[in-house]
């Protein structure tokens, strides 16, 4: 089992990182739906694919003037490095149909409401096509609504496992494992003294050497 007390040394170490980190999220939150957007766009790319090639593909999107305008088959052209673009490609036409046009939702509405983030979260899974729960929990961590909920990607769930939290890594995650695993996180994080907004980008910058998002 991995060392505690050098989890909380690797932390205080990274912690000032974190936090600008984490306000950085609060300023995206605080934007409009052409600042909100994107952040929901990379969190459908990121399933089997690359922090960083994800964060480039929408910059592509946005550079080209693709992401509030453009076809699925001229977004999917743009997801370089992506997978499954064709498949991501139509999940974000049809996320932008949600809250675009006549009759949509408005996006800036439903994040303003103060409705507590575990709510939020079930209406993007339940929502939006191809946001699962850890998705979902992402969007809402990175426009800096939901800074208690876990993403559980292969990173966490990793470390989680090290440091005895779960007593194995399951191959997949159903709605009732993945909040149980949730908790267990909280716990965790309450245990050593490391919120649970920080915990994860710790976990994360641990695994791939940087704090993203």
């Amino acid at each position: 089992m991995s060392d505690i007390e050098e989890l909380r040394s690797t932390y205080k170490k990274r912690k000032n990182v974190i936090e600008k980190r984490l306000k950085d999220f609060e300023k995206v939150g605080k934007g409009k739906f052409k600042v909100l957007f994107p952040e929901l766009v990379y969190c459908l790319l990121t399933p089997q694919s690359r922090a960083r090639n994800c964060d480039a593909a929408v910059n592509e999107l946005q550079k080209k003037g693709l992401l509030f305008k453009g076809e699925e088959e001229q977004i999917a052209e743009a997801l370089s490095g992506v997978r499954f673009r064709n498949t991501k490609a139509q999940r974000i036409v049809g996320a932008r149909n949600l809250f675009v046009g006549q009759g949509a939702y408005d996006l800036e509405m439903i994040l303003q409401k103060g409705t507590k983030p575990r709510v939020l979260r079930e209406w993007f899974v339940t929502n939006v096509k191809g946001l699962g729960y850890k998705e979902a929990s992402h969007f809402l961590r990175n426009i800096g609504v939901g800074f208690d909920l876990a993403i559980l990607d292969r990173h966490i769930l990793k470390n989680l496992w090290e440091y005895g939290v779960m007593k194995e890594i399951p191959p997949s995650l159903t709605k009732k494992k993945y909040l149980d695993t949730e908790k267990k996180m909280k716990r965790f994080s309450k245990e050593i003294g490391i919120e649970m907004r920080a915990l994860d980008l710790l976990f994360w910058s641990m695994e791939t050497g940087e704090v993203f998002k």
